[in-house]
């Protein structure tokens, strides 16, 4: 089960995610479903198609047990199979 305190050694996929902060402004506020993940990529289905969103310079909102988790995207950005089952 997901929690706050797991979430980083979790799968990302399928989750609904939303970016709080970037260090590009264009990218605030992009939500949807995310797809793909890579070392260092998000693939979100977004309202307007899909999107590839380096995950590193962005955070990250996730909604899980009706609780809003932010998640730094440089604690992220490792392959998942490296990360899913290690602390991050």
């Amino acid at each position: 089960m997901i929690t706050a305190d797991n979430i980083t050694a979790h799968e990302f996929i399928g989750l609904n995610t939303q970016i709080v902060e970037s260090t590009n402004p264009q990218v605030i506020g992009l939500n949807g479903t995310i797809e793909n993940e890579t070392k260092s990529m998000f693939t979100i289905n977004t309202e307007n198609g899909k999107k590839s969103i380096a995950k590193s310079i962005s955070n990250w909102k996730f909604s899980i047990e009706n609780n809003d988790i932010i998640v730094k995207g440089s604690k992220i950005a490792k392959r998942p199979f490296d990360r899913i089952g290690a602390k991050a």
